[in-house]
């Protein structure tokens, strides 16, 4: 096979993951922002290059995040995108001069008047080894002068626009959880504002007996106290900031959480060398929403890829006590100290260890995975016998006792 080819059309378990995730991020079809357009414009530095892009491949179309090159589009079709074809690897594509493959020469961007002649992208990809997108550099002229170091920065833009992706994610999530909490407050102090209005009128017609006056005055005063509570409830709510998400609960079957997880990984354990073991000791079922408890799920097992090494066992053990599941991630890698273990789970944790394959880590992965357990009425914990001997990362959630009938 070339190694310019196009993919295949067939829409895999892959690509129906891939685009789930990617339509997480809600950034196709999006608006310019600042730090994209930045980022592409180091890339055209760099390269000294005539336009770079950001771009992002959904089903059938390309959507430029970003685009400094003299090709004014925002949107093309899959079939005319050199992105695509970037996107079948997770490393770096380079290509010199375009008219050296023929399998790329008939390309409508290529063959135009000062087409496209060198090319080289950087895939982005997703902590779940989901290729999204590339950040890449285009001239109108071949490039033999590309050196490694101009490469090495592409390949650390593309790892900061996923970067900017998560924290956008995790703002929305924020922003999402404070609107709810805004409307919430709207509508329950409109019926108290509606009765204070309606006393100040009756108390301003001045003709109500003393027992009369008495009786307004503590219904003004209960409904005084029922505002305070509702702004107490609301500020108590605030301290978490997810804790307005809203949740879809649907009932699955432990084992296919599970399965999950290892399939969407699959090809990362290969590219490591590493095996993994599933050991499910319950064919019980819990009631969750779906989407982000896989997103739990995939998020302890990708550190645990990443902080093993190349050809490490990693295992996945799923127990039931009496009124939980109980998930474990294993590795035999990096460990953890007890300094670790206290920062776990908090934003933006800076701790001992990186990555084996100086994978990416941004510090909010565990932060993430605590707020949506939480969510769930579940616990979070981790345990290690310290450095470089291995860790495990326990998730507790409430059982669902028996499979509801249906008709």
């Amino acid at each position: 096979m070339s190694k310019f080819s196009k993919p295949s059309d067939n829409i895999t378990e892959y690509e129906l993951q891939r685009l789930n995730k990617l339509r997480r991020y809600d950034i196709i079809d999006s608006p310019p922002e600042l730090l994209f357009d930045l980022i592409a414009e180091i890339a055209k530095t760099t390269f000294k290059a005539s336009g770079s892009f950001i771009s992002f491949i959904d089903e059938a179309k390309i959507y430029f995040k970003a685009n400094t090159s003299p090709i004014p589009v925002s949107v093309i079709e899959k079939e005319d995108s050199l992105c695509v074809v970037a996107s079948q690897t997770a490393e770096i594509t380079l290509i010199e001069d375009t008219h050296s493959y023929p399998e790329i020469s008939n390309n409508a961007y290529v063959k135009m008047d000062n087409g496209i002649r060198f090319y080289a992208a950087a895939p982005i990809i997703t902590m779940e080894g989901f290729i999204i997108g590339t950040v890449s550099v285009i001239d109108e002229k071949p490039r033999h002068d590309i050196e490694q170091d101009q490469l090495l920065v592409l390949k650390w833009l593309a790892r900061i626009t996923l970067e900017k992706l998560e924290s956008r994610l995790i703002n929305r999530i924020s922003v999402r959880a404070y609107d709810d909490r805004l409307h919430r407050l709207a509508h329950d102090m409109k019926n108290p504002a509606t009765s204070l209005i309606a006393y100040g009128q009756l108390l301003d017609k001045g003709l109500l007996s003393q027992e009369k006056l008495v009786s307004l005055g503590k219904k003004i005063e209960q409904t005084g106290r029922n505002i305070e509570q509702t702004m107490n409830n609301l500020l108590n709510e605030a301290k978490n900031e997810n804790a307005a998400i809203d949740l879809r609960f649907e009932t699955v079957e432990v084992i296919n959480l599970i399965n999950a997880a290892a399939a969407t990984f699959d090809s990362t354990l290969k590219e490591k060398q590493q095996t993994l073991k599933i050991s499910c000791q319950t064919d019980g079922y819990i009631q969750v929403d779906q989407e982000r408890i896989n997103d739990v799920l995939n998020n302890l097992l990708s550190n645990a890829i990443k902080y093993s090494h190349e050809g490490a066992t990693i295992e996945i053990i799923c127990s039931e006590e009496a009124n939980s599941i109980i998930f474990e991630f294993k590795d035999n890698g990096l460990g953890l100290t007890r300094e670790d273990i206290s920062k776990l789970f908090t934003k933006f944790a800076k701790l001992s260890s990186v990555p084996t394959a100086k994978e990416r880590s941004n510090g909010i992965g565990l932060y993430i995975v605590k707020t949506l357990v939480q969510l769930h009425g579940g616990k979070v914990w981790a345990s290690s016998a310290g450095k470089n001997l291995g860790s495990s990362f326990f998730i507790s959630l409430p059982k669902q006792e028996s499979l509801p009938i249906t008709d």
